[in-house]
């Protein structure tokens, strides 16, 4: 083989291998960086496509909004008063997001001056490995007679070995077709097995949602406002208590976040004001509501409450330590 021929080989591999131009790399120690700008290059696009992500799901969220507030005539006013909002927001998210990608651009910046000095340094080290292959070249003509001599016993080798794997191929066609009779077997009696689950999983929810009907029926939790009537009697005569409503309207939307009337069922007992929550579920929002509830109640008589109780059938874990945490008493035996 000529220099020429075996050079040209070279330079093929170069192009064609990754494998073996990583390893060339490795050892010419630029490995490192070809492997830096290949996950900066993948970093860059995945940052187009959360950027593009976005974009798309704003124009969505806008669409939709569009769509549904379209029919609200009557609350033309508030939407326009909110819309006015949602656009100083969006002015000001846009100013982060203008911040944010200037300095973006500026680690940019930083990024295309340290790779315009590493071209420099890339250059520097490609004329001393010149002079490297320049020495490596001559060595390879010294070896090109044993590399001759190599590949004619690795031809041969390679022929026997292809007669091996030809056999060996033939083996596994014959093993893999018994193998897929076994799975489609297999598959089979998983497909009977997986019907007669689907039949008891129906079964089971149906049963289940009797169930739950039956519970809704006894605890009237299909009624908040029935369930509520109900259980308040209740309340007083457990624990002694005259249970009174306290209405108020809430003009700056302090409770539920806008204007609305704020209902609180009150107890005096021994000179002591106590509010009462009573509901069918509680969880961890219902929690933080009664608890404005009392703040609110507390700016507007100018009193605060002696004690705060939710009297509930049922209430989470992360309600529970909701309450705990803001010293609300939870009662949920009846």
């Amino acid at each position: 083989m000529e220099i020429s021929e075996l050079k040209a080989r070279f330079f093929a591999l170069l192009r064609e291998d990754v494998e073996f131009r990583y390893a060339v790399a490795g050892l010419l120690g630029l490995e490192e960086i070809l492997r830096r700008l290949d996950r900066n290059e993948a970093e860059l696009a995945k940052l187009r496509e959360d950027f593009n992500k976005l974009r798309e799901d704003f124009n969505r969220k806008a669409e939709e909004d569009s769509k549904r507030f379209i029919s609200i005539e009557a609350e033309l006013a508030k939407l326009r008063e909110d819309m006015n909002k949602l656009r100083e927001d969006m002015i000001a998210g846009f100013r982060r997001h203008d911040e944010e990608f200037a300095r973006v651009w500026d680690e940019i910046a930083k990024l295309r001056e340290e790779t315009n000095r590493l071209r420099e340094d890339m250059i520097a080290g490609f004329r001393r490995h010149d002079e490297e292959f320049a020495k490596v070249w001559g060595e390879i003509a010294k070896l090109r007679e044993d590399m001759i001599a190599g590949f004619r016993r690795h031809d041969e080798e390679l022929a026997k070995l292809r007669e091996d794997m030809m056999a060996g191929f033939k083996r596994y066609d014959e093993e893999l077709a018994k193998l897929r009779a076994d799975m489609i077997a297999g598959f089979r009696r998983h497909d009977e097995e997986l019907a007669k689950l689907r039949a008891d999983m129906i079964e089971g929810f149906n049963l289940l949602r009797r169930h739950i009907d039956a519970l809704g029926a006894r605890w009237g939790l299909l009624s908040e406002r029935a369930f509520k009537e109900g259980l308040r009697s209740l309340v007083e005569r457990e624990f002694g208590f005259r249970v009174e409503r306290w209405v108020r309207w809430d003009g700056e939307g302090y409770v539920h976040g806008h204007p609305s009337d704020i209902d609180i069922d009150i107890a005096v007992h021994d000179e002591k004001i106590i509010l009462v929550e009573i509901k069918s579920h509680v969880g961890r929002p219902d929690v933080s509501t009664f608890k404005r509830k009392a703040e609110f109640y507390e700016r507007v008589e100018g009193r605060k409450p002696d004690r705060l109780i939710i009297v509930t059938p049922y209430a989470d874990e992360n309600a529970l330590e909701t309450a705990k945490q803001l010293q609300i008493e939870v009662y949920m035996g009846v």
